[in-house]
């Protein structure tokens, strides 16, 4: 299993917590059709579909090495905290702290952490549980937050506390560790990002490396590969579905062809991948 890519000057490792079937491809993707899946059953499994149709998901971070900077995109579940997933809830073990170790990596080692998003998989080692209380896990870094993204959580959790936003998010705000940007911020000459809205208000990939030499972190934008044969598959997790197929098929369109190392969030391993046309839709080449 590959989990370090080198592109240009920047070296990107994945940062593997858990693998696992999440939920039935019919459930997760309301438009699609049980003919449709049938229809492609063949090339997801078992790498992307299990046995029993459940699409298989990596939950994963990726720490990118700049000639300036170490960052981290996204931090997985975490551990300690309470989420509905059994799998997920007041977990306890090293796996993040083992596959940082592995490539060479602490805590203290991380310079900026961003997040594509906030929902409970991207932001739950953003924070750990120490006597009582989560602080942030990262001691020497700087978290960037899309100021789209914050205002949509700020607004909803008025309305009614979301767990994930409590204990992962405004932790690191209230220590003033939170750098709070626009969608389209630049971090040196290597680090952009790319507003692709519609799975969040404020979703945002991660275009990563130089001219010519380049990769791209898309976050949510994709959850399995059936959703770039078919663009239009918006899983039943996105806040605009249509917003989310419309963003989805622009970002395909954008790297299909090219060389861009497509680095998801959810695909199962290896995750990675380049993007070629299938017709009126999309496949991915695995990278790894």
């Amino acid at each position: 299993m590959t989990t370090t890519f080198h592109i240009g000057d920047m070296t990107i490792h994945r940062i593997v917590e858990m693998e696992m079937p999440l939920l039935p491809a019919l459930d997760m993707l309301p438009g699609l059709t049980p003919e449709v899946l049938a229809e492609n059953r063949s090339w997801l499994q078992p790498n992307a579909l299990n046995a029993e149709d459940w699409f298989m998901l990596c939950f994963q971070s990726y720490v990118v090495r700049t000639p300036h900077h170490t960052i981290l995109l996204d931090t997985c579940i975490g551990n300690d905290k309470p989420r509905p997933r059994p799998a997920w809830h007041f977990k306890k073990d090293d796996v993040y702290a083992s596959q940082l170790a592995a490539h060479g990596l602490r805590v203290e080692d991380i310079d900026f952490v961003m997040c594509s998003h906030f929902h409970a998989d991207h932001v739950g080692w953003n924070t750990k549980l120490e006597n009582g209380v989560y602080v942030p896990t990262f001691p020497n870094a700087r978290y960037v937050f899309s100021q789209t993204e914050l205002d949509a959580w700020t607004a909803k959790h008025a309305q009614a506390a979301i767990q994930p936003f409590a204990d992962s998010v405004l932790p690191i705000i209230e220590a003033g560790r939170a750098d709070i940007v626009s969608d389209t911020h630049q971090l040196g000459d290597h680090v952009r990002l790319m507003p692709t809205p519609g799975h969040t208000e404020g979703h945002v990939a991660v275009r990563l490396g130089r001219t010519g030499e380049e990769a791209v972190f898309t976050g949510d934008l994709l959850h399995s590969p059936l959703q770039a044969r078919y663009p239009e598959l918006s899983p039943k997790f996105d806040v605009n579905p249509a917003q989310a197929a419309i963003t989805r098929r622009a970002f395909l369109e954008r790297y299909c062809d090219t060389q861009t190392l497509c680095c998801t969030a959810h695909f199962p391993s290896p995750s990675a991948m380049r993007v070629k046309r299938w017709g009126d839709g999309f496949k991915c080449e695995m990278v790894g």
